[in-house]
């Protein structure tokens, strides 16, 4: 670009993504996306489970019971990642009054709550070889159990309001208020003396395992990723296509004809 022109290039590539903060833009781009997401997060979760079950080497401690961590450990970092995004576009929504960005946020929040289960579950079924116990009250179990009602609490406050706009508000309140926790839950190991072992993967430090297993617990949480894309999209076009069902772009999207008198309308 010359001196004194302007380069109209970036502003135009600008517009052309703002274009998808529409619900009648996204439901198309999205549709369109989710077959690809899906078979992506297939492909890579067989191939982190053959790495992690049938590559990986037995731990000299535990044995073949820390194999549960190509599953616990992706899942926890969903949890957590996951709400962190939820919590950031439940503000855009609340800030800029953006249909789709509150949209999103009510989409994330399910798979973010299933994959705080998952870490639960697969804790306790690590934990029971381990620890000797299925549950102990340590701050790392405790505060991603908090994380767990933080999901669930969400979703209740948004489906218990009537206004979409009042819901996706107090919704986002809660939200930003309960990102708080995932600090907490970060470096619960840090600040207390606690059961659960110290983060095995970081990037201040060399991972403390085998370069296979790195490998297959990275696979594990891209096809995790992968797959919340998939069901975050099929959830955000659905609640997207309920919210504008009045719209004439939901009824194209769907295939549905209007009648003639409220079609000349």
């Amino acid at each position: 670009m010359q001196t004194g022109q302007i380069d109209y290039s970036s502003a135009t590539e600008q517009i052309r993504w703002f274009r998808f903060a529409s619900p009648q833009t996204f439901y198309p781009l999205a549709g369109k996306l989710i077959p690809w997401f899906a078979a992506l997060a297939v492909l890579l979760c067989a191939a982190g489970l053959y790495l992690g079950f049938f590559v990986a080497p037995t731990d000299a401690t535990q044995g073949d019971a820390y194999r549960i961590i190509f599953i616990h450990v992706p899942a926890a970092w969903m949890s957590m990642l996951l709400y962190v995004v939820m919590a950031f576009w439940a503000a855009i929504g609340w800030a800029f009054n953006a249909r789709l960005a509150s949209v999103v946020a009510r989409a994330i929040a399910p798979t973010g709550a299933m994959f705080t289960f998952l870490a639960l579950w697969t804790g306790a079924l690590w934990g029971k070889p381990t620890w000797g116990t299925w549950w102990v009250w340590d701050a790392r179990l405790t505060s991603e159990l908090i994380l767990l009602f933080l999901y669930g609490g969400f979703l209740a406050l948004v489906a218990a309001i009537d206004d979409p706009r009042r819901a996706d508000r107090a919704g986002a309140l809660l939200a930003i208020v309960g990102s708080v926790n995932i600090p907490i839950i970060y470096f619960s190991v840090v600040w207390w003396n606690t059961l659960h072992q110290g983060a095995s993967v970081s990037p201040a430090m060399a991972p403390k395992m085998a370069a296979i297993m790195l490998q297959a617990m990275l696979l594990m949480t891209l096809s995790f990723w992968a797959y919340a894309f998939a069901v975050i999209f099929v959830r955000a076009r659905a609640i997207a296509l309920e919210r504008d069902n009045a719209a004439s772009w939901a009824d194209a999207a769907v295939g549905r004809a209007r009648p003639q008198t409220e079609a000349a309308t």
